[in-house]
């Protein structure tokens, strides 16, 4: 605690210095699927204080996943004021607020008293699963992607190769959002009365930090609703036209980077500027420091997220990598192409509620403990991602014996988040044609060792764990640092980074082919799983 009160007090004496750009604090949060997180930052990006709550998810139907937005607005506060006592210092000192949200959770809300109609539909939720399906297979689908394919091979135009392949997920806030218009009649009748706003858990924390002033989301959170047209950079007249979804409801789509105006004075006792919303993958990218094209983040939290860096041009792939706007600051424009596997912290905490183990800590120990896990387990508690995107494939264990121990279980667990890494990496090898750079980890499940050395051996790649692991709050307080000019530029960003341990291949991704075979066929039989009668 002497430590940080030293860094605090150092960097309250800098409040005096002629240099003005080196005064104050950046705070970076996270408002992730599991936890929100606060941390604030030094000009040395040092963590100076600290604060975290567990986000409470709600299942009021089989598939159905909530979170309640008056509870996650009083955890948001709580946090900052929690991790800004912890760093010693005065709230005055925050020269800037970045906020990084999961993305694909929605919210609607009454326009005139800013009373949500429903709670958060999370991410991860699957109501809209039958929709999905119904409008994939619909001939109004066939006949847009026939018409793109040919309209492609006339123009070679990558826009409309991009919706040649284009499908719809139960990931996407689209067909959610569609499902919420149909369903809900108090939605529709304000939508009537022009009275309705739509938001991702960025825009809600806007609109409630300014009390109401400010109506904005940011192009990274944007590009990832499934609403939005990355190759035009603005909400696609197309998608929400043919799904019945008023343009009218969606927030203007600002910078990254950008004033997004100054937090109520009521709430904090002061005005702190609000110049970073970013999505958390992409806020995670940024905090990676992987700024070049070709560079590749594997994220292991509640999902697994890989991205690559395709530079400012939105790429997809036939296999189900996404395009996505990274980041705008100004004229610059960061495109990534990005793949995920929903559940990999889920399956460890699950596994943690069955008491399989007390920590998550101990589960590397544990699965060293044997040669070999003897059983497979599917992660597929909200169904199967790219490259199998089958939102009806069950979680399951296949293989259990008699003599199967807690151990086998946990091992067999991590090994599957390792195979579905693998998985994820060669559909991105074979279809964006970027040579690869360097890859950076993070996210809580990258702290487990066992994990990242049998990902490492699979792909056959180095990989690089940072010191600190909550990459989606150092790239929001960085984003927030550059504008603010807290930070000069990227270069001194990279300085700034620190590396913890460079995994490096140690055994032939061939001594994994047979179990990793077996692990494919358990999946295979795990699909379609909620379509048998």
């Amino acid at each position: 605690m002497s430590e940080l009160s030293t860094v605090a007090e150092q960097e309250r004496q800098e409040q005096s210095a002629p240099d003005g750009r080196r005064a104050g604090f950046v705070l970076g949060l996270d408002v992730g699927s599991s936890v929100i997180r606060c941390h604030v930052y030094d000009r040395a990006a040092r963590i100076c204080g600290s604060s975290a709550q567990k986000v409470e998810s709600l299942y009021p139907q089989t598939g159905w996943v909530e979170i309640d937005p008056d509870v996650l607005w009083l955890q948001f506060v709580a946090v900052i004021k929690e991790s800004v006592k912890a760093a010693g210092i005065e709230m005055n000192q925050i020269v800037g607020l970045g906020i990084s949200t999961q993305r694909g959770t929605f919210l609607t809300w009454d326009k005139k008293t800013g009373k949500h109609f429903h709670n958060f539909i999370s991410w991860q939720d699957l109501r809209a699963v039958e929709l999905v399906k119904s409008w994939n297979s619909s001939l109004l689908m066939k006949l847009i992607h026939s018409s793109c394919r040919v309209l492609h091979f006339f123009t070679r135009s990558k826009r409309f190769l991009a919706a040649s392949l284009f499908t719809f997920t139960t990931q996407h806030v689209s067909l959610r959002l569609a499902w919420i218009l149909q369903n809900l009649t108090e939605v529709q009748k304000a939508i009537q009365e022009e009275n309705c706003c739509f938001g991702t858990v960025d825009t809600w924390l806007l609109h409630k930090l300014t009390k109401g002033s400010e109506f904005a989301t940011d192009f990274s959170n944007a590009s990832t609703t499934g609403l939005f047209d990355p190759y035009e950079m603005c909400w696609s007249k197309l998608i929400t036209s043919l799904l019945s979804i008023p343009l009218s409801l969606l927030p203007p789509v600002r910078d990254t980077s950008h004033n997004y105006g100054s937090v109520d004075e009521e709430i904090f006792g002061v005005p702190i500027p609000i110049v970073a919303l970013v999505a958390d993958q992409q806020s995670a990218m940024f905090g990676e420091c992987c700024f070049q094209t070709g560079d590749v983040k594997l994220t292991m939290g509640s999902g697994t997220f890989l991205d690559i860096n395709t530079g400012n041009n939105p790429h997809q792939s036939v296999g189900g990598f996404y395009p996505l706007i990274g980041w705008k600051i100004g004229q610059e424009v960061v495109c990534l192409a990005e793949g995920n596997a929903g559940d990999t912290g889920t399956a460890i905490q699950w596994a943690q509620k069955l008491g399989l183990f007390t920590d998550a800590a101990e589960t590397e120990k544990m699965a060293r403990s044997l040669e070999d896990s003897e059983v497979y387990f599917v992660p597929s508690f909200s169904g199967l991602q790219a490259p199998l995107n089958d939102p009806c494939a069950c979680a399951s264990f296949m293989g259990l014996k008699p003599s199967t121990t807690k151990y086998h279980l946990v091992r067999a667990i991590l090994e599957s988040i390792a195979f579905r890494n693998k998985q994820l990496y060669e559909v991105m090898q074979k279809e964006i044609h970027i040579p690869i750079t360097k890859i950076r980890a993070d996210g809580g499940v990258c702290k487990n060792s066992f994990v990242m050395q049998m990902t490492s051996d699979l792909i056959n790649e180095t990989i690089d764990r940072p010191v600190h692991v909550d990459m989606s709050c150092i790239g929001a307080a960085s984003l927030a640092g550059l504008a603010v000019g807290f930070w000069t530029d990227k270069e001194e960003l990279k300085k700034l980074r620190q590396s913890d341990i460079v995994f490096t291949p140690q055994k032939k991704c061939q001594e994994y082919e047979m179990s990793m075979g077996n692990w494919v066929k358990a999946v295979k039989r795990s699909m379609n799983w909620y379509n048998k009668t």
